[in-house]
């Protein structure tokens, strides 16, 4: 993947040498071998000027490839200036060619800076031995200093939080290890080194992931630093929009950027901050995009992503997609894959043709779907014999607050048949009067968790759920049944649940007991749209179902009622014959 992002990104100066030939091919035609060699030995001179950067450069992969390509680059410039002049003339060029100065690396881990710097003189010492033999002019090592550690995409004065007694803080308790608790003061972005070429694979964390994965005040003066990003958007994204943000303004050297991201930015927190330069007053253009490519010689670190590559340049240009089509021997050296080639102007969620992220939602589809229940404590989830053992059954009521409980796995799967305690509209004495075994068992088994929660309504309102979850509660109120999907899964399948089962926030719940909706819920049309307005998501590239992207703006046929008649006949028939074949095959 390394090779063809950079060799992607750099195809300019591929154009640029290939014009920089053919005038030079003009002048020699023309008796004037000396300006021909002149014209190429400008090209040189550019070349080796020529800055690449990684602004997440870890041990130096992309800058190693980026190294090879632009020696060899310089192979075919030199070989034609020895047919322009012979050897003669390349001794004007002694101790002048491309070497580690001109790629540059940012890194925020001091080992890994220091093995990416020795990387390229590696390289460099290698193409060395290889085309000219012998050691190198002294020093054959030099301090260029191009590979900086630093934090590429914050910058603040950091200091410990300290008491009043100006002790510093720790976070934690007599149970976990201490951890030192910093400020982030004055957060900012950091400027990048100047380069004309940027190339990487910055960090894979996905945005709800953020702030377990930074800690709270890092991903706090992270989100302050960048105040136009959404914060649910992936830990990649920070480095697209400042790639992004160069491209745009006045005097910037860059010309191209290409990073590789998880096939999740096709998804809408992602899709947002790439829509925002497509459409800005000064636009940039994706020219090159893979959407959804396989991580070759997956490791268990990276087993659960799929990969995306963007190429951008500034202006309005038409690009290419590149979809896989076919894939094979992803373990080995020599992977096959095999991509479709289709052009046009390319879209925000990197698809060509009509652009589904523009579609708006419906005021008929407004407030009837919505994920189910955030419970932010495993406390709350108990198995039926446990359920009993807290009075239900013996507790008048108890039954209200201790529900059936089903999450994707359980649709897609077997239900576990699980239980939760859920206790919204109930004051937490009430709880303790009316329910006095749910009230010690949720003090034990939730409340030590919601200590340490860095959302005040969860750490106060402890007994509750994470979200309150109003609107589905609302619309499944008085229905028999309501309407849920799996947000991700491979397959789109859509099945009711009877309302006394409460959904998990990974399913989406739509609250309607009419057949005709579960009908034109399982249509094709429906699922086709479903999988280009959600993206995908993981290894396994299963599609995700967006309730803001997938439901809100689909538009409901407007059927007659024959036709709805019979719409709902099928689907009940749908229904129920797979309930009964799940039913007949336990395995």
């Amino acid at each position: 993947m390394e090779r063809l992002v950079v060799a992607t990104v750099i195809e300019p100066l591929r154009a640029d040498w290939d014009q920089v030939q053919a005038s030079a091919e003009r002048q020699k035609a023309e008796g004037r071998a000396a300006d021909a060699a002149a014209t190429v030995v400008s090209f040189h001179e550019k070349l080796c000027k020529t800055r690449i950067l990684d602004p997440a450069c870890g041990t130096g992969n992309f800058l190693y490839v980026s190294l090879e390509l632009l020696k060899r680059l310089e192979g075919e410039v030199l070989e034609a200036l020895v047919d322009l002049g012979g050897q003669e003339v390349l001794r004007g060029l002694e101790g002048h060619t491309v070497d580690p100065h001109q790629f540059l690396g940012l890194e925020i881990n001091p080992r890994a800076a220091a093995i990416a710097e020795l990387v390229l003189w590696i390289g460099y010492l290698q193409w060395h031995f290889r085309i000219k033999g012998g050691m190198p002019a002294e020093p054959i090592l030099r301090a260029f200093q191009n590979i900086e550690v630093k934090d590429a995409v914050l910058k603040a004065d950091i200091d410990f939080a300290r008491d009043e007694k100006g002790v510093p803080r720790t976070r934690g308790g007599p149970d976990s290890n201490l951890s030192q608790i910093y400020l982030y003061k004055n957060p900012h972005q950091p400027e990048w080194p100047e380069a004309e070429f940027i190339v990487g694979n910055p960090a894979f964390i996905g945005g709800k992931d953020i702030r377990a994965r930074l800690g709270v005040e890092r991903a706090e003066a992270l989100w302050a630093a960048h105040p136009k990003m959404n914060e649910s958007a992936d830990f990649v994204m920070y480095w697209w929009d400042h790639a992004a943000d160069l491209l745009t303004r006045k005097n910037s050297a860059l010309r191209r950027f290409g990073l590789v991201t998880t096939n999740s930015i096709t998804q809408v927190f992602q899709r947002q901050v790439v829509e925002r330069y497509l459409t800005a007053k000064a636009p940039i253009s994706v020219i090159v995009a893979i959407p959804d490519h396989p991580w070759t010689k997956a490791s268990a670190d990276s087993a659960a992503v799929r990969i995306a590559m963007t190429v951008v340049e500034a202006g309005t240009r038409e690009g290419i997609v590149r979809t896989v089509i076919r894939e094979g021997m992803l373990d080995s050296d020599a992977p096959l894959i095999e991509f479709r080639e289709d052009a046009g102007t390319i879209n925000s969620d990197l698809t060509i043709g009509t652009d589904v992220t523009k579609a708006r939602s419906l005021l008929a589809n407004e407030g009837v779907s919505s994920p189910g229940v955030k419970l932010h404590g495993a406390g709350f989830i108990v198995t039926p014999a446990m359920a009993e053992h807290l009075g239900l059954g013996r507790r008048p009521g108890l039954e209200k607050h201790i529900r059936l409980y089903r999450n994707g796995r359980d649709l897609t799967s077997r239900p576990r048949d699980v239980m939760v305690i859920d206790l919204d509209g109930l004051e937490i004495d009430t709880v303790r009067t009316r329910f006095p075994e749910v009230y010690q068992h949720v003090y034990l088994h939730v409340k030590p968790e919601r200590d340490n929660n860095n959302e005040e309504y969860r750490r106060l309102n402890w007994w509750l759920f994470g979200r309150k979850n109003t609107l589905m509660r609302g619309f499944t109120a008085g229905l028999p049944r309501y309407i849920v999907t799996v947000e991700t899964m491979k397959h789109r399948i859509f099945q009711y649940l009877d309302t006394s089962i409460l959904p998990d926030n990974k399913l989406v719940a739509i609250g309607s007991d009419d057949s005709y909706v579960l009908g034109v819920l399982s249509c094709h049309i429906h699922c086709h749209w479903a999988v280009r307005t959600g993206g995908w998501l993981g290894m396994g590239n299963d599609p995700v179902y967006s309730k803001s992207r997938c439901f809100d703006p689909f538009p409901f046929p407007a059927a007659n009622d024959l036709q709805k008649h019979r719409i709902r006949t099928i689907a009940e028939d749908l229904d129920a014959h797979r309930k009964r074949v799940l039913a007949e095959h336990p395995h």
